[in-house]
């Protein structure tokens, strides 16, 4: 069990933040309207930040509201910002917002996710292609990246697996990088551990292109291919840690033989 104080816990976790962003201490200093000093001392254990200080710094370094908690009870305040599970009934909102914008989806696939890539939504155009992947890969928690890189999952149906691959991967390791997150360290860990062909270099000027609009091709098990472009929404002026780290994913049809076969498998179902 950790002997340090709570001033120098927050001051490690502080100044590993800084560091993180690369912010010099009187850069986020005169950012967060306080002093180099007061902030070299609260690093170093001398001096304990007060509440307003410390979520005005953390404001400055952009830490996510779960960590932003943390910090807090480090120094020995109360969290800032409530955490809720997604079915209590505060949160019935959030609930309803993402059955409304999964609906409007249809017949084209979307998913909301946590922080963790774990699946907590989805429409029927999404559940109808994880009838695609191995019945093991659904056992809650349901994991977006395992689902779709996989070589159990949507992976052997992806037709340009190795550059799909590199664009969640590097979606994944930013997250990483932003978040300091233990268990989104494993799960890069893992995905990136699955087998993929290589992912090829493209010229800069079609590079610049997929920048905009990142393909997702791939081929149903009856032999249709599809063609998807994606979109990444998030709620915005959350401040609630759970609402703060959902992300509604959504793919639309690139061509109109895409759109085409979408709508026919809809009305099968």
């Amino acid at each position: 069990m950790s002997t340090a104080s709570p001033q120098t816990q927050v001051g490690l976790l502080l100044r590993e933040w800084r560091e993180r962003r690369r912010r010099t201490q009187l850069e986020l200093a005169l950012d967060a309207g306080t002093s180099a000093r007061h902030l070299s001392f609260v690093e170093t254990g001398r001096s304990k930040p007060g509440r307003e200080v410390l979520l005005r710094v953390a404001e400055q370094l952009e830490v996510p509201f779960r960590e932003r908690n943390q910090l807090l009870l480090a120094a020995g305040y109360a969290p800032a910002f409530p955490e809720r599970s997604l079915v209590e009934p505060e949160l019935a909102p959030v609930r309803e917002a993402l059955d409304r914008v999964l609906t409007a989806q249809e017949p084209y696939p979307a998913m909301a996710m946590d922080r963790g890539w774990n699946v907590v939504a989805a429409n029927s155009a999404f559940r109808a292609f994880a009838e695609w992947v191995d019945p093991e890969l659904l056992e809650p928690p349901v994991n977006a990246l395992q689902i779709g890189l996989h070589p159990r999952g949507l992976a052997p149906l992806v037709l340009n697996l190795g550059e799909v691959r590199a664009y969640f991967l590097e979606r994944l390791q930013r997250q990483v990088a932003i978040t300091a997150d233990d268990d989104l360290a494993t799960l890069l860990e893992l995905v990136a551990g699955y087998p993929a062909p290589e992912h090829e270099e493209l010229p800069a000027a079609e590079a610049t292109a997929r920048e905009i609009l990142t393909p997702l091709r791939m081929r149903t098990p009856d032999g249709d291919e599809l063609s998807f472009v994606g979109t990444v929404a998030t709620f915005g002026f959350a401040g609630e840690v759970t609402t703060s780290e959902l992300s509604i994913e959504a793919l639309f049809p690139a061509d109109a033989a895409t759109a085409k076969t979408l709508e026919s498998l809809a009305r099968e179902r």
